[in-house]
């Protein structure tokens, strides 16, 4: 079994990767249209959307792309953005509800286009359920099938009740609903990001890793220091999210970062795989601390959950998520796990994305609270909308106004750890 690590040496997409490409040091001074920080999704995205439209761009990751959040998450692609936009209706008024709702949408469809017009191999697998294990869950699962149908939603839905849930979803007693999105589904996310780091590099963005930014000098002109070189630049976005650490402390105190962890299997054989999760599709259930699970291409399970606010990362992943594994598939207690990794996602307070300018030439983007991959692609695009002129959508979020965690630096995490745990038994 791989050892844990916080870091990407030891996740199953490592293992899985299928192209070992390297980008150089930022060791020089280098003049663009666009500075980059941050080489995940939101970076490498956003480096792919201002190529596309004729702007010289430079990233600079601190440690290799897609090293943090976007290269070892559990590959859902799901619609939305996760949580319920009505809520904000007070700040953005209804259109701005009925627009965020629409991207929700459209940013599936980003990515899905993303991988065919630069043909990146990432295992690609449409099909996604919510499963209700708790009789309450269902009631919510109606709504959001009624909800979706209402507002147009443009792929194949399917209610299930407890049998049919069982007999083509998930091979589990305890699913006692399910709710069907074919326009959904789930991929190899580092395989994705570093296709699409290699799609910026070809359309000309220059890309560095290994260059942690030291200094940022704002102004007209943009100056970002690394160790050995600079970058200066008219336009800067910010996309480092749970990472940024203190760069940046307008965005700092936002977000919290926020543990995922995952286990994965070693290879089941194919029947097990059928009696398990007959229909391939990614799966969700629906309590605060979710479980999520799905089947890599080469048929392993990748179990994921145990989302932890208190900054503190478990000794041993397989200890705690193996368990919660074994409730939902029962038929794996003989099977080992191989790979077990952990990494920080971006939480906000409000659970909106946060995603606009901190001046006129300087862009953000954040706090996805675990609905990173398709929303971290809209806001690269809304970003480079705007940059050129072509939207102004981006500034319906610039409306909702994001809280500061209180406690600072080394009391936030603690903080809504309690509040999490308050929740969960009383909530």
């Amino acid at each position: 079994m791989a050892k844990y690590s916080n870091g990407d040496a030891h996740s199953y997409y490592q293992h899985s990767k299928n192209m070992d490409i390297q980008f150089p040091r930022l060791e020089t001074s280098v003049e663009v249209d666009v500075c980059i920080i941050g080489g995940g999704f939101t970076g490498v995205a956003s480096a792919v959307e201002l190529s596309e439209r004729g702007y010289s761009v430079a990233l600079l990751e601190a440690h290799s792309i897609g090293w943090g959040a976007s290269g070892r998450n559990g590959g859902q692609l799901i619609r939305g953005i996760g949580h319920e936009v009505s809520k904000f209706r007070s700040q953005i008024g209804q259109s701005g509800v009925e627009l965020i709702n629409q991207l929700g949408v459209e940013s599936l469809q980003v990515v899905k286009d993303r991988i065919r017009d630069y043909q990146i191999d990432c295992d690609l697998t449409l099909g996604y359920c919510d499963i209700a294990n708790h009789p309450k869950h269902i009631e919510y699962l109606q709504q959001s099938f009624e909800r979706l149908q209402t507002n147009g939603y443009p792929h194949s839905l399917e209610l299930l009740d407890q049998q049919q849930v069982q007999q083509r979803v998930i091979g589990s007693k305890t699913a006692l609903a399910g709710l069907v999105d074919m326009g959904s589904g789930h991929l190899h996310p580092l395989n994705l990001c570093l296709g699409e780091a290699l799609a910026a590099q070809r359309l000309g963005a220059q890309i560095f890793e290994h260059s942690p930014v030291t200094q940022v000098t704002r102004g007209r002109t943009h100056r970002i220091s690394s160790a050995k070189g600079e970058v200066n630049a008219r336009i800067l976005i910010y996309g480092g999210n749970a990472y940024l650490q203190d760069l940046e402390l307008q965005l700092t105190g936002k977000v919290l970062p926020a543990g995922s962890y995952i286990i994965a299997t070693e290879p089941l054989s194919p029947s097990l795989c059928k009696q398990l999760m007959p229909a391939n599709f990614a799966i969700c259930d629906q309590r605060v601390d979710l479980d999520y699970f799905r089947m890599s291409a080469d048929k392993r399970l990748l179990f994921g959950g145990l989302c932890h606010y208190s900054g503190k990362d478990p000794h041993d992943i397989k200890a705690v998520l193996q368990p919660k594994m074994l409730k939902v598939f029962p038929q794996l207690a003989n099977a080992k796990i191989d790979f077990q990794w952990g990494g920080m996602i971006g939480i906000g307070a409000n659970r909106l994305p946060q995603i606009g300018r901190l001046a006129k030439n300087v862009y953000y983007a954040q706090a996805y609270s675990g609905h990173g991959l398709n929303v971290t692609h809209m806001a690269a695009k809304l970003i480079a909308e705007h940059i050129h002129g072509e939207t102004e959508r981006v500034e319906v979020f610039e409306q909702v106004k994001h809280l500061r965690f209180p406690g600072g630096r080394y009391l936030r995490s603690p903080l809504l750890a309690l509040g999490m745990m308050y929740h969960k038994m009383f909530g």
